[in-house]
């Protein structure tokens, strides 16, 4: 389970990796990170250190449908055991595997929407969204 301090270990080593794989975003500090709002990720420990490291947060717009990856997971691995992390591993790459270049790409376009009809609305909840 994602807990606050899990989460920021997990944030360090997207730190270290985007500082390495993107670093003139990480030097401009010009990077975003998109995160949903579970209680792991906007904790006064997480949001505190993001802020330290002037990190700009994208929020996932409010009752916006999940992105395609994680309602595609959820749904396909949902109510399964699974004895070893290992085994849910295997079974998350078997099924992200699945997902062509061109659905990724056109959930990338819905999300940018959502995204602007959120800024655009100024984070009010936008009924009836079906991007």
């Amino acid at each position: 389970m994602l807990n606050k301090q899990l989460y920021q270990e997990v944030l360090a080593r997207l730190k270290d990796a985007s500082r390495r794989k993107r670093s003139e975003l990480w030097e401009s500090h010009t990077w975003m990170l998109h995160r949903d709002n579970a209680p792991a990720h906007s904790s006064l420990l997480n949001t505190n250190c993001l802020a330290n490291r002037q990190t700009s947060v994208g929020c996932h717009p409010p009752y916006s449908p999940d992105f395609l990856l994680f309602s595609k997971l959820k749904t396909i691995l949902k109510g399964r055991r699974f004895q070893t992390i290992e085994e849910i591993q295997e079974n998350a790459v078997r099924e992200l595997r699945t997902v062509t270049e061109s659905a990724l790409q056109k959930e990338f376009h819905q999300l940018k929407k959502r995204w602007e009809n959120c800024i655009a609305s100024r984070g009010d909840c936008i009924e009836g969204d079906s991007t």
